[in-house]
């Protein structure tokens, strides 16, 4: 499945923020060079999904604060319960 993501970087822990008009917000602990950010978002997806880190895909927005995703093995229906299990918002 693929979604989008929003992520805030220099974040003092990882989180998922929420949902935001069908965007999955998130604050990132990496700064934004050398694809540090994105190494630290799709770790944290993993963990928080219990999946792979290859299953995970970043198909667009390597430099921006929006980015694509895709998820292997994961249903839209299996991603919500995940990460509305986990957290409050």
């Amino acid at each position: 499945m693929k979604i989008q993501v929003k992520v805030t970087p220099k974040a003092s822990r990882n989180q998922i923020t929420g949902w935001k008009e069908g965007v999955l917000c998130l604050r990132i602990r990496g700064v934004p060079e050398k694809g540090a950010v994105n190494q630290e978002l799709i770790a944290f997806l993993a963990k928080e999904l219990g999946i792979a880190q290859s299953q995970i895909e970043l198909l667009s927005g390597h430099t921006s604060r929006i980015k694509r995703l895709e998820i292997e093995g994961v249903s839209e229906k299996q991603l919500e319960n995940a990460l509305l299990d986990r957290h409050d918002f």
